[in-house]
């Protein structure tokens, strides 16, 4: 299944919000991703669709297995590059930019072996 770069983001922001708050609401989403909250409820359409998402009856965002899926792929694909990144000498920030450019585009293959070099060598 082919999911768009977009939709991966607002996934792995929806992840990451989950984690820091315990629970997901559209206006944090739009923080997060720095959009308005008009484009948050054409995305939050998009996904509810096609079954990514689905709400609570407080309104809360709740991922479903399969958006859970995604946005744990995503995120462990930004946090192991921006680590790398970081540990090659790139500036912070820049190393989180340029991994949230790289996670959406490299195939499962290429990450699973700088996965297993990171490992193997003690680096991540």
């Amino acid at each position: 299944m082919t999911i768009r770069e977009s939709a991966e983001d607002y996934l792995e922001a929806m992840l990451m919000l989950r984690q820091q708050h315990g629970y997901i609401r559209s206006i944090d989403v739009a923080r997060q991703l720095g959009v308005t909250k008009p484009s948050v409820s054409y995305a939050t359409k998009q996904l509810r669709e096609n079954g990514y998402i689905t709400f609570d009856e407080n309104n809360f965002i709740l991922l479903t297995p399969a958006g859970s899926e995604i946005a744990e792929r995503i995120y462990e694909r930004h946090q192991l590059l921006s680590e790398l990144f970081i540990r090659l000498g790139v500036n912070p920030a820049t190393a989180r930019e340029d991994a949230c450019k790289v996670e959406h585009d490299l195939s499962d293959e290429t990450f699973a072996a700088i996965r297993r070099h990171a490992h193997e060598k003690g680096t991540l």
